[in-house]
């Protein structure tokens, strides 16, 4: 049973007051001249269902909305605040992102870390960090699942799943798009797809992207203009649909993707002691630092979906693979020279790196088709992993390498899954799942140079589990329907490398309990659509990353249990037919719950937390780290008709309130809130075909610290500046 704060309550009663719905309740509901939203078709049961049929509380971005998000070659961060309850972070630049979805995540940068949020492109998982951070380019729409999803999409998904879907080949006829940007430090992206049919049986469509960006940050200490923060970056895509009958098609899906450029810039003592403010003489465009800064990164795969209609089922095959040839990152971890900025206690500059990793993941799955009230799907699901990680030390004053230390981690899993929906009347639905796994990794040291390792060299953790959950939807009228939902989650154990002070550490599995209920409508002639959710979860055994702290090093721990509630609230319409508006947001409160859990603390910063006897600080009480409490995100779009086309302005505004970036709370080390805004003017002709457009990323130009280093001196790495940029766009 879900118990509402009085904060809940507020806030359930303010979204029956918003702006927009006294502004649509003054329209006239029967004008045949209003327009409609269009339906929202999501695939968070593995079927395709509308949005607002699904016991699941769920975003889709699509359309237009991705279009004004990706136009100054925004990497996958993007995504950070612009839906309810998520947040997306790295410390690696455009690679390795790391997921939150209701404050729930992991903050671990190791070669082989794992994450509570789940991602599938094209239905199959990503699972190590590195392919997470693929392109987002022509999709058919992101789908962010929020609660456990274990029972239909499994490797790890307790916190959530992020969903990406490519546009598909088709054998209707030629078709496509390109498009062209060029924004500030000369920073270009370009994207087109073409769908070809090649018979009356097979279709091809080829998609790419390419971005660049200017090198554009000076560094002081060597006397080099622009010579960081620039990258390249290209990804590609070709699939072919095989589609010989209405009984069966087969769709082949190979990409691959290629970037270099600058890693995270750290920057030393840029924080103000005491206070979490930038100090005086920050400037993004410039840094002073010793140390070289670079980031390369190959990967490819391929899929193959075969589907199977055999009249009361359907059956479905989809084979996956996915490979890292190279991933390697460099930079300067303290951010300066001996020489400052600031107090630097000693020097530090590392690099890491995978190579040689391969992912395979096989899943058969048979869904029924019947037309009674009865349907199911089960299916069983294979999973593989190999590859090799290593971590360099190196002398900033020669750069030749002082340590090396390499390790290899091979992970297979397989599961038993199964679904059943039932409904009991025209109105109401019952749905339930379970789900068996079997988790194994063997995790091993294959190199250890000028490193002398503690403890054991090798190591090897298995888990079995069964999850499951239940759920019922109501419709109470044709337009709104209502829904509750219970849930089970798990994710296998982690292991994380050895360094000079610390073994190889193991985190034990952890499991989730989440209730969550919701309603979810079409308002006003569908010219509005509406949708609120409250939850509460419980994690047991919650793995933990603690990051720094009086060394460079990085562990993996568990906590007791890690606590959270909150609620999400989406809503968007049209105001007028010309002025559509959308309005969401969410609040999640976090809190770890283990009196004996304690870490190390910062070298410089401002501890508010207890600290014990031992000098460790207790992180009782504390939320998880990077879990934001407020998110809020508005839309809203103006359209003129003008000539033989429109013109039309959209601004876009998210905002995420202070988070921790570590698992303590000290002054310096609380992200302060970021608010960030965007602006997009343009005119589109010829039945929207082409378009062209100006556009303001970062309107505001907000400049604070994102993220830290916290075992040397007061380094932190900060938001992209402000962005203006053109785009053309044209369809055929």
């Amino acid at each position: 049973m879900i118990k509402l704060s009085k904060m809940h309550k507020r806030l359930l009663a303010l979204s029956a007051v918003l702006p927009i719905g006294s502004a649509l309740a003054q329209t006239d509901a029967a004008s045949t001249t209003q327009p409609q939203l269009e339906t929202v078709t999501v695939t968070a049961q593995r079927r395709a269902e509308n949005i607002k049929d699904v016991p699941v509380s769920v975003t889709m971005l699509s359309g237009e909305k991705l279009d004004v998000l990706l136009s100054g070659g925004q990497d996958i961060r993007f995504l950070a605040g612009k839906v309810p309850s998520l947040n997306v972070e790295s410390s690696n630049g455009r690679t390795f992102p790391r997921f939150y979805i209701r404050g729930y995540g992991n903050t671990d940068f190791s070669t082989f870390a794992s994450q509570p949020v789940s991602l599938i492109y094209d239905d199959v998982v990503q699972e190590n960090g590195i392919l997470k951070g693929f392109p987002v380019f022509d999709v058919a729409g992101v789908e962010v699942l929020r609660g456990p999803q274990g029972t239909l999409f499994g490797r790890n998904t307790p916190a959530g799943v992020v969903k990406f879907d490519s546009a598909k080949p088709n054998l209707d006829k030629i078709e496509g798009y390109y498009s062209a940007s060029l924004a500030t430090h000369k920073t270009s992206s370009v994207e087109a797809a073409a769908n070809i049919p090649l018979s009356s049986e097979w279709a091809m469509r080829v998609s790419t992207l390419r971005q660049h960006r200017d090198d554009f940050v000076d560094n002081t200490f060597t006397k080099q203009n622009d010579s960081l923060e620039g990258y390249n970056e290209h990804a590609e895509r070709v699939q072919f649909l095989y589609k010989p009958s209405t009984t069966f098609n087969a769709l082949f899906n190979v990409h691959s993707r290629t970037t270099d450029g600058s890693a995270r810039l750290f920057r030393a003592n840029i924080i103000k002691k005491g206070t979490n403010d930038l100090v005086d003489d920050y400037d993004f465009t410039k840094i002073s630092t010793n140390g070289l800064n670079m980031q390369n990164l190959r990967t490819n795969g391929a899929n193959v979906r075969l589907t199977w209609d055999l009249g009361s089922v359907k059956l479905f095959s989809i084979t996956g693979y996915e490979g890292v040839d190279n991933y390697y990152s460099r930079g300067d971890i303290d951010g300066g020279t001996p020489s400052g900025p600031g107090f630097i206690p000693f020097q530090v500059q590392t690099g890491g790196g995978l190579s040689g990793l391969k992912q395979y993941t096989q899943e058969f799955r048979v869904e029924s088709k019947n037309p009674g009230p009865l349907n199911w799907q089960t299916g069983v699901y294979y999973f593989k992993e190999s590859g090799d990680g290593f971590s360099d030390n190196f002398d900033s004053n020669t750069q030749l390498q002082t340590s090396h230390l390499a390790s290899h981690q091979n992970n297979e899993a397989y599961a038993v899954f199964g679904s059943v929906s039932y409904d009991v009347s025209s109105d109401f639905t019952v749905r339930g799942g379970v789900r068996y796994t079997h988790d194994q990794k063997d995790f091993r040291t294959v190199s250890a140079v000028n490193v002398v390792q503690v403890g054991a060299t090798s190591v090897d953790e298995s888990k079995n589990k069964a999850n499951w959950d239940l759920s019922g939807t109501y419709k109470l009228n044709k337009d709104v329907s209502a829904y509750a939902r219970v849930a089970t989650g798990f994710r296998a154990p982690s292991i994380a490398a050895a360094s000079a002070s610390v073994p190889i550490t193991v985190a034990d599995a952890e499991t989730i309990t989440s209730y969550e209920a919701g309603i979810k409508a079409d308002l006003f002639n569908r010219r509005a659509r509406a949708s609120l959710s409250v939850f509460d979860f419980e994690v047991k055994n919650q793995q933990l990353t603690v990051v720094g702290g009086n060394s460079n090093v990085t562990k993996l721990i568990n906590a007791a249990k890690s606590k959270g509630r909150g609620l999400e609230g989406e809503i968007e319409g049209f105001i007028t037919p010309d002025f559509k508006t959308t309005l969401s947001g969410s609040y999640n409160f976090t809190k770890i719950e283990d009196p004996n859990l304690y870490v190390a603390k910062c070298a410089q910063c401002t501890i508010t937390d207890p600290i014990g006897a031992n000098g460790l600080v207790s992180i009782n009480g504390n939320p998880l780290p990077q879990a934001a409490k407020w998110i809020f995100n508005a839309t809203a779009r103006y359209n003129w008709p003008l000539a033989n086309g429109n013109l039309f302005v959209l601004t876009d505004w998210s905002y995420r309130s202070k988070v921790n970036f570590f698992l303590y709370e000290a002054k310096e080390f609380t992200g302060k809130a970021l608010t960030e805004g965007g602006l997009r003017t343009g005119y589109n002709w010829d039945g929207g075909k082409y378009e062209v457009a100006a556009f303001v990323r970062n309107i505001t130009d907000k400049q604070q610290v994102i993220g830290a280093i916290d075992f040397n001196n007061l380094t932190g790495f900060v938001n992209e500046p402000r962005q203006f940029g053109v785009q053309f766009r044209g369809n055929f």
